[in-house]
Formats: structure tokens, C-alpha cells, sequence
């Protein structure tokens, strides 16, 4: 099974999130991934910014 990532660290922000997610699934990162743009970065959940979110993720871990 390919891991699944994403980092706040490629999307710069006033916050300077360092966060990266690893999950096994493309759901189970998705899930974490909308979760936390929510409840940190003011993110509205909605179907669109979850097909926007979706494209970003990333096969692999991230970089250190």
C-alpha cells in the first residue's frame, strides 16, 4: 500500500504551519487533512474544498 502525504510546509502562510500528514489511504489523509484546515487555518469544509484539498495530496512521506 503507497503512503499518502501532505505538508503545510509547501503551502507558506502567515502561521508558518509545519504540520506534514501521513496516512496509509487517500481517504484516511483526506479526513486529517480537512480537519486540521478547518480547525487551524479557517478553512470552510464544503465538497469543493475537498476536491481541491484531494489534488494536493502526495504519494511517498514528505521530505524532512
Amino acid at each position: 500500500m503507497a503512503r499518502k502525504h501532505i505538508d503545510c510546509r509547501e503551502f507558506p502562510s502567515e502561521m508558518n504551519c509545519s504540520l506534514a500528514l501521513v496516512a496509509n489511504s487517500e481517504n484516511e489523509l483526506l479526513e486529517a487533512a480537512v480537519q486540521h484546515a478547518v480547525a487551524v487555518h479557517g478553512h470552510k469544509d464544503s465538497p469543493e474544498f475537498r476536491k481541491e484539498l484531494r489534488k494536493l495530496l502526495k504519494d511517498g512521506n514528505p521530505k524532512p
